[in-house]
């Protein structure tokens, strides 16, 4: 996991765009309650704690699997028991109307033959879903890896693991190439892994480390580089963009996937949650990367007037 860290180290000791601001981080933290830290699906307004064990884990892969760029104009939004939901509450919340419709989503097999128009169906809203045919075809794609090599069940890449968090990192990008997040910065990769990383701790979480979620060797866990934690730090001042980019994000024009912009702005974020976590530890309030990240995900919830909008980036990353 070092390997996160140390290139977007990199990034940010040469960041032009992108600025962390440590007085803001230190003024964060000195008001931060250690008791609001939350599992991000535990805010989640749709429940599925109803399903089997072996439908939630199905569930967790079928949601992360095709979990990015919800934003448009007009934003997607999907209408599901009486209520209007977008963003990831809107992917969940389609993938459990599409199991009250009779679809087997959660079968790899059915998706792994599933038609496009029926994809669509699923995912049906007041507009169509950015990057529909990326989504449908990773979603095939993907559960044809699972028929063809894991016996059409996720469940045997999670006991491959080992109980081992960072096995199944690794496991989940080897074998699923939409899950392999990386980009270039001056000629070196970088690695943010955003969504497996993500898959890896919902199953932790989900199972309270148990059963399924028993995992160990997750410690190492960075933040996940998205675009709603990004807008959160910026909000409270921990992050600030240069002018240039700045205007860019203000005026929703989108910032190319894999330009300095967007890696630099990604990598601020890994490693503004890092400045936290350690300015917290120094007090004695002990907590993860990944419970940080949650909780600025779960405030990004929360709309504000004076929020500046999150910067736009089509991409099948986050």
């Amino acid at each position: 996991m070092s390997k996160i860290l140390e290139t977007t180290r990199y990034v940010v000791d040469r960041s032009q765009h992108v600025k962390i601001n440590q007085d803001k981080v230190i003024e964060f933290c000195a008001a931060f309650q250690h008791g609001n830290l939350s599992h991000w699906l535990n805010g989640s307004p749709i429940a599925y704690s109803h399903l089997a064990d072996s439908e939630k884990l199905n569930f967790l892969l079928v949601f992360n699997s095709t979990s990015f760029c919800y934003w448009g104009d007009p934003k997607w939004t999907i209408e599901y028991k009486g209520q209007q939901y977008d963003g990831s509450w809107g992917m969940i919340a389609a993938i459990m109307r599409a199991i009250d419709e009779g679809m087997p989503i959660l079968d790899a097999k059915y998706r792994s033959q599933m038609s496009k128009e029926n994809y669509q169906r699923m995912t049906r809203g007041n507009v169509e879903i950015p990057l529909l045919e990326e989504r449908w075809k990773i979603t095939t794609g993907l559960a044809s890896t699972l028929v063809n090599k894991f016996e059409a069940d996720f469940a045997n890449i999670v006991r491959a693991a080992n109980k081992d968090g960072l096995q199944l990192l690794n496991l989940i990008i080897e074998n699923f190439p939409s899950f392999n997040d990386t980009s270039e910065y001056d000629d070196k990769t970088i690695y943010f892994y955003k969504r497996a990383q993500l898959l890896v701790e919902d199953v932790y979480q989900t199972f309270g480390g148990e059963g399924y979620g028993e995992l160990n060797n997750l410690e190492g866990f960075t933040a996940c580089a998205d675009y709603k934690l990004p807008q959160s730090l910026r909000r409270l001042g921990i992050l600030s963009y240069d002018a240039g980019l700045a205007d860019k994000v203000d005026s929703l024009a989108q910032i190319p996937h894999g330009s300095a912009e967007e890696v630099e702005i990604r990598a601020n974020t890994i490693w503004a949650v890092e400045a936290i976590k350690n300015e917290l530890a120094k007090s004695g309030k002990i907590a993860s990367s990944v419970g940080i990240n949650d909780h600025l995900w779960l405030m990004g919830q929360t709309k504000r007037p004076d929020d500046k909008p999150y910067h736009r980036t089509l991409t099948t990353a986050y």
